[in-house]
């Protein structure tokens, strides 16, 4: 009899044994399945990301780029709307000068090792693209406290800028980070900016931002510097 009960106790726990298997198998069979149903991106098709623009400057702490303590506008005026700042011969220069022509607005620092000199490599095709035409470039440097006029002076010859038409601007870091982001929308910090060209019309309006890096954005922004010009020729 009790050779009887530990053939049936055998029996039962192989039976249990192959019943799990079976359902590990079909587990695995079922995963798999699924897997093969998703369907999956081909060599040729264009898979999107949340990747945003690129942004030159060491990524700091999300709370120095978001600067937790804004300053304030001052009490005659809510919010920026006209500035002032220091160009590299050492004048000041009011937006209003700038007034009745069109301008591209463009941030940057002097040891900035790579994006910041593509970048002003493309503001040079721009200014020998509309050499003695009615036009300025403006670049706002990040990192005032190293770009003095005097080290603006030097940089600026680097890239052959015309001291009339393409001006390089500092002042104080505070001022230029509200410049950047009441008046021409762009999020900017101590060595941290963006790759984007601001072109302003005549009138002071910000007509629009242009990803120098993208070719059909840097075309559109010279024909629109263009159709300006001849908009204010006519």
């Amino acid at each position: 009899m009790s050779l009887f009960k530990g053939l049936v106790m055998r029996t039962t726990f192989h039976l249990v044994l192959i019943l799990l298997a079976g359902v590990g198998i079909g587990l695995l069979v079922r995963s798999y399945k699924e897997q093969q149903s998703v369907e999956r991106p081909g060599l040729d098709d264009v898979v999107f990301s949340n990747d945003g623009p690129r942004i030159e400057g060491d990524p700091a702490a999300l709370s120095e780029i978001e600067n937790p303590d804004p300053s304030h506008p001052p009490d005659d005026e809510e919010w920026l709307s006209r500035f002032e700042l220091t160009e590299r011969n050492g004048e000041l220069v009011k937006s209003e000068q700038l007034l009745g022509q069109p301008y591209v607005v463009s941030f940057f620092f002097s040891t900035c090792p790579s994006i910041c000199v593509q970048q002003n490599q493309k503001l040079r095709e721009l200014q020998d693209a509309f050499e003695g035409e009615g036009v300025k470039f403006v670049a706002i440097s990040v990192d005032p406290e190293t770009d003095t006029p005097e080290v603006l002076t030097e940089y600026a010859a680097r890239f052959g800028a015309d001291s009339e038409q393409w001006l390089f601007m500092t002042g104080d870091l505070t001022y230029i980070r509200r410049i950047g982001g009441e008046i021409f929308r762009q999020p900017v910090n101590k060595q941290f900016h963006t790759e984007r060209f601001v072109l302003v019309d005549p009138e002071g309006k910000i007509e629009g931002f242009y990803n120098w890096p993208e070719k059909p954005q840097f075309r559109k922004l010279q024909e629109k510097i263009r159709e300006m010009i001849k908009g204010e020729q006519s």
